[in-house]
């Protein structure tokens, strides 16, 4: 048989065996004199058995073990770890697929939240807030959530949640984060020495519980890129409001 014989009788390509020569899975056969190779019916099996062994997901340097022992004890250990590892696939598929089916739930229902896709928690805590007045603050809080939802070590993204938790399970706390949502929004074009920077900084502390100093270690707002991300579409009077209420929170919290 010549190369395309055989590739086509066991159903791969000629490229694919002659790339099987180059990493050495499958010997080189015999030559005619005109320099054509010549396959045998012991190459086909073997060209056979590689093509079995790539289809159940092996790598080709495992296939190599696999057809270099010619008692097969090396296959009995590669297919193990490669139904070992099928498996924890296949648990990852399933939960990914629950997931979606919760998420199609939801977008069938129109309750699919802007930000989504995102954690069952959060969005749980979304519903929790209720419906917000369309307010330029609450999309980039709700914005930075779903961020953090997403890049956050689940140890912080777990006391985040937490965190949050007990603000929405308290309908006051509701009504007073729509009102923070609606001062700061008022200081938008605001100067820094405004009052209501001092009032919305008051409103704020007044909302934000004392775990939020305890995560940041009684340091105030962490310094780096995220948090000139976060304050980068911020106004001064609005940087000004957040930073006052955390100093205030601090305070409290002594």
């Amino acid at each position: 048989m010549r190369i395309g014989e055989i590739a086509a009788l066991v159903g791969v390509t000629p490229r694919a065996v002659r790339h099987y020569h180059h990493l050495g899975l499958l010997p080189e056969p015999a030559r005619r004199a005109n320099g054509y190779r010549e396959y045998g019916i012991r190459d086909a099996v073997l060209l056979a058995r590689i093509r079995r062994l790539t289809e159940l997901g092996l790598g080709l340097d495992e296939v190599r073990d696999v057809v270099a022992d010619d008692e097969g004890r090396e296959l009995v250990q590669v297919l193990e770890e490669l139904d070992a590892d099928l498996g924890r696939q296949e648990a990852v598929i399933r939960e990914r697929r629950a997931r979606l089916a919760e998420l199609l739930g939801e977008a069938r229902a129109g309750r699919l939240t802007a930000e989504g896709p995102v954690s069952a928690e959060l969005a749980g805590l979304f519903a929790g807030l209720g419906e917000v007045p369309e307010s330029p603050m609450a999309a980039k809080d709700r914005e930075v959530l779903a961020l953090l939802d997403t890049v956050a070590p689940d140890e912080e993204r777990a006391k985040l949640m937490n965190t949050m938790r007990t603000m929405t399970e308290d309908p006051r706390a509701v009504a007073r984060a729509h009102d923070v949502y609606a001062r700061l929004d008022a200081l938008a074009d605001a100067d820094p020495a405004d009052p209501r920077v001092a009032e919305a900084a008051q409103a704020l502390a007044d909302l934000l519980p004392d775990e939020v100093v305890t995560d940041l270690g009684g340091q105030g707002l962490p310094q780096g890129r995220f948090t000139e991300m976060f304050f980068g579409d911020f106004s001064p009077a609005q940087t000004a409001a957040v930073h006052h209420a955390l100093i205030l929170v601090q305070e409290r919290c002594r």
